[in-house]
Order: C-alpha cells, then sequence, then structure tokens
C-alpha cells in the first residue's frame, strides 16, 4: 500500500510539472499535447470496448453484429475525444487563457484527490454498485477539495475570480461531471472486467484513469461559462 502511494505521489509529480510545461507554453506545444493525450484515451478505450464486447455481446450477437458493435463505441469515442474535448480544451484555453484553464483541471484534479483522500480514511457507506471503492464520504471529501482551487486562484492577477455564489457553483457543477465522468468510466472497466484502463502510468494505471473526469469536465465548462 505505501509503495503504491509512493508511486502515485511521483507520478503525481511528474504529471504536475509535465501540465505546467504545456500549459504555459506555446499554442502549437499546447494543441499537440492535447492530441497526443486524446490518442492515448482512445487506445484505452478501445482496449476496453473489446474486451466489453467479448464479455458482453459476443454470446449474444452474431460475429458481424459484435464487430459492427465494437465499430460504433470507438468510432463514438474518437469523434467525442478529438472533436469535442480537444475543441473546447482549445477554445477554454485560448479564450480565457492558459491560467482558466489550469484552474478547471486543478478542480478536476482536488476533486479526485478529494474522493480519495476522505475515502481512505473515513470509509463508510459505499456510493454505488458501479464503483466499490466509491464511498459517499469520498463523494463529500471531492466537492470539499474541489473548492481549493477557487481559493488558491483568487490572489492570481491573470485570472477573474471571486469567491461568491457564482463561481462556487461554477466549481460543484464541474466537480460534479466530472465524478460523473469517473463513475461512467468506471461503469465501463467493471463491464469490461478490467481493474485499470492501462499501465502507462505508475500507481495511476492508464491516462483514462486520471483524466476521465477531466474529458468530461472541460467542455462543460466551457458551456457553463456561457450560462453563469
Amino acid at each position: 500500500m505505501t509503495k503504491n502511494l509512493l508511486k502515485r505521489i511521483i507520478t503525481s509529480i511528474f504529471l504536475l510539472i509535465l501540465l505546467l510545461i504545456i500549459n504555459f507554453n506555446n499554442k502549437l506545444i499546447f494543441v499537440l499535447s492535447i492530441l497526443i493525450l486524446s490518442l492515448l484515451v482512445c487506445l484505452e478505450a478501445s482496449n476496453i470496448f473489446s474486451k466489453l464486447t467479448e464479455n458482453q455481446f459476443s454470446k449474444k450477437f452474431p460475429v458481424k453484429k459484435f464487430n459492427i458493435k465494437f465499430l460504433f463505441l470507438n468510432l463514438s469515442t474518437f469523434l467525442y475525444v478529438f472533436f469535442i474535448f480537444c475543441y473546447f480544451s482549445y477554445k477554454l484555453h485560448n479564450t480565457l487563457g492558459p491560467y482558466f484553464f489550469l484552474y478547471v483541471v486543478f478542480i478536476c484534479f482536488f476533486t479526485d484527490i478529494g474522493g480519495y483522500i476522505f475515502g481512505k480514511i473515513i470509509g463508510g457507506k459505499k456510493l454505488t454498485k458501479i464503483s466499490p471503492n466509491k464511498t459517499i464520504s469520498g463523494t463529500i471529501g471531492s466537492f470539499l477539495l474541489s473548492i481549493v482551487p477557487l481559493i488558491f486562484f483568487l490572489n492570481i492577477e491573470n485570472i477573474e475570480i471571486e469567491f461568491n455564489l457564482k463561481h462556487l457553483l461554477f466549481v460543484l457543477l464541474v466537480s460534479l461531471v466530472s465524478q460523473l465522468g469517473d463513475l461512467f468510466i468506471s461503469f465501463l472497466k467493471r463491464k469490461a472486467k478490467l481493474k485499470d484502463t492501462g499501465k502507462l502510468l505508475p500507481g495511476h494505471g492508464g491516462v483514462l484513469d486520471r483524466v476521465d473526469g477531466i474529458i468530461f469536465a472541460v467542455p462543460f465548462s466551457y458551456f457553463l461559462l456561457k450560462l453563469l
């Protein structure tokens, strides 16, 4: 447990440094990085769907329909990740600036950290059968720690954020979508009988394991800003 936690910490520090380099470098580096990230997500998602179709559909459908199902799932993921996530990541980064993009990603990070810490320390009643490791206390912790970036970014001149109901609502809604995205991927992994989406990140699993909430929260945050 301690060894795995150490791996998670080291990997998290590396990912944070990489994020800062990508986010505050020129736009070409940012776009290329988002495209590479999306490609890795699609590859890991393809592996999930491959296992999913083997476990859930192969006994129920003829081979032809089974292949069409697999193709549809992969195509849907490709279209979403590449065209929706990539596009709105660029729009958010380009229109609101790198600080705001970092702010949204940090809300997702702290949402994930809150769920992990509170879930491990407090434990308690399970949230859902979809993901046995997720607890109600972890969900509360996710919402509580998601507010940390709001407090931190208040003092940064390059980003217009105030501690008021509007910005608090923004944070909590982005945190909610991030958690729902995490649950959705957990549901797919459970159906596919996979623990992790991959093994690229020591202590974390796959890339999709780390960005499952972000790929939903970033596009959502852009639309939310238009409404609030």
